[in-house]
């Protein structure tokens, strides 16, 4: 492995903490989302959920800019026996704890309920955030075909497989359920590129900004146009039928999509160098953004059994108080955790 690769990227760091953050936001603001729609809970639920809703995108920019340059080595040997089996044994692990875990709330926990649990964990009927473990696992075993992609094509091919990657993965399916779009038929309606693979797709992308940088104006546009349409798209199409609607919301919507590259943009084309203090926080909860992400739900779900939720003060207040104790909770299990070497190699 090059040298450059041997220290940490602090502008990946910053993005895998944005990121995170993210993605307890949108999971803590879940709640105040089954309000009324148009109500102050809603919107300032539906607020916190959008002005980082690109995380999972970004988690997949990240992938890309640190696993598709050409100078990185990644045989196949350790992408199956590393990144691969490390990835499964953690989801399956989890997958189980929450399975028990969701037992234990409802105290039902019996020996026959243990087995079903194995099972639909077997049969990947697994919490709702794993998603993206199966995600990144696809977006892993397609690294070898990706990698060859970047290292053979120019620029301009780059720009051209992004584009069609952009209408097919993003544009279509945001505009599909629309009309004249909706009235399409037959082959057309399988012209687009669902999350599990678009995300190659963002992959690519993360790869492109930090090899090609685009102008900080350009990551700010794309930042404001993106949290505009995911925001106010949602607001007007759930006011429009007076139930939340999340066709705006989704991993492969514009909104998010512009949102996150245009945060990817802003950040990597920040030429200063971060504070000491910003630098240490950044660096400790990108290391941990892995296991955060694993276990911030059974946070949530801890919380609102004691009776913790977005209700205790006004939600514009309480998600980012919320999400904050989150995060202290998910360090303090991270920091116990990788003390046990089995499991920091494999678990988190």
């Amino acid at each position: 492995m090059s040298k450059g690769y041997t220290t940490r990227q602090h502008d990946i760091d910053f993005l895998k903490t944005v990121a995170i953050l993210g993605v307890v936001s949108i999971h803590t603001s879940r709640a105040g989302l089954y309000y009324p729609v148009g109500s102050f809970t809603w919107m300032a639920s539906l607020f916190w959920g959008a002005v980082i809703r690109g995380s999972v995108p970004i988690f997949f920019m990240c992938s890309g800019a640190l696993m598709l340059p050409p100078e990185k080595e990644l045989p196949l040997r350790k992408l199956y026996t590393h990144n691969l089996a490390r990835l499964v044994v953690a989801m399956l692990v989890w997958a189980l704890f929450y399975k028990v875990l969701r037992l234990w709330l409802y105290d039902t926990v019996t020996l026959n309920g243990v087995w079903q649990a194995i099972k639909e964990v077997v049969l990947f009927k697994q919490e709702f955030h794993f998603y993206y473990l199966h995600i990144i696992f696809l977006v892993y075993a397609c690294l070898p075909i990706t990698r060859l992609l970047v290292k053979t094509a120019d620029r301009r091919q780059l720009e051209y497989l992004l584009l069609v990657w952009f209408v097919l993965s993003i544009l279509y399916p945001t505009l599909r359920p629309f009309w004249p779009w909706r009235l399409l038929t037959g082959i057309p309606t399988q012209w687009m590129i669902n999350l599990a693979y678009g995300a190659i797709g963002y992959g690519i992308l993360g790869y492109y900004l930090k090899k090609y940088p685009l102008p900080v104006w350009s990551g700010w546009c794309m930042a404001i146009v993106g949290f505009l349409l995911t925001f106010l798209g949602t607001y007007v199409l759930s006011a429009r039928i007076q139930q939340l609607d999340t066709s705006m919301l989704e991993g492969t919507a514009v909104g998010p999509a512009l949102l996150a590259a245009g945060i990817v943009t802003c950040v990597v084309q920040h030429r200063k160098e971060p504070g000491r203090t910003m630098r240490f926080a950044t660096d400790w909860i990108s290391r941990a953004s892995f296991c955060i992400y694993l276990v911030h739900v059974a946070v949530i779900y801890l919380l609102m059994e004691w009776g913790i939720t977005i209700a205790f003060a006004p939600a514009f207040i309480s998600v980012p108080l919320l999400v904050a104790l989150n995060i202290i909770l998910c360090m303090a299990v991270y920091l116990l955790l990788r003390q046990i070497p089995l499991v920091r190699r494999w678990i988190i």
